[in-house]
């Protein structure tokens, strides 16, 4: 029972542990290839801000307070709108701050 535990708590990350998922994306290159991907980030209902450069081919979904998103799950959705993840992770900025720092 404690190893499904485990497993479990690794499947899904809650937004009090981390914030955002933010992920590299291969094959995006315009913005119809990142509205694909916002739409489908949006529609899981767990999306409270999604930023994506094209330029640096970043993906960050701030998840809404409470909510939960597998790795497994957010690399399915960006591989329904075409593309493939080539780095995940979980971090503790905003989708704003990110942005702001893509600016800099």
């Amino acid at each position: 029972m404690k190893k499904f535990l485990i497993v479990a708590a690794l499947c899904a990350i809650p937004a009090a542990q981390a914030d955002t998922i933010k992920a590299s994306i291969n094959g995006m290159v315009c913005a119809f290839c990142a509205q694909g991907i916002e739409q489908n980030l949006r529609a899981t209902g767990q999306a409270k801000d999604v930023y994506i450069s094209l330029k640096q081919k970043v993906v960050a979904m701030e998840l809404k307070e409470g909510g939960t998103l597998s790795f497994d799950k957010f690399k399915a959705l960006v591989k329904d709108s075409g593309y493939d993840v080539t780095k995940i992770e979980t971090v503790k900025s905003t989708a704003n701050e990110i942005r702001a720092d893509a600016k800099k």
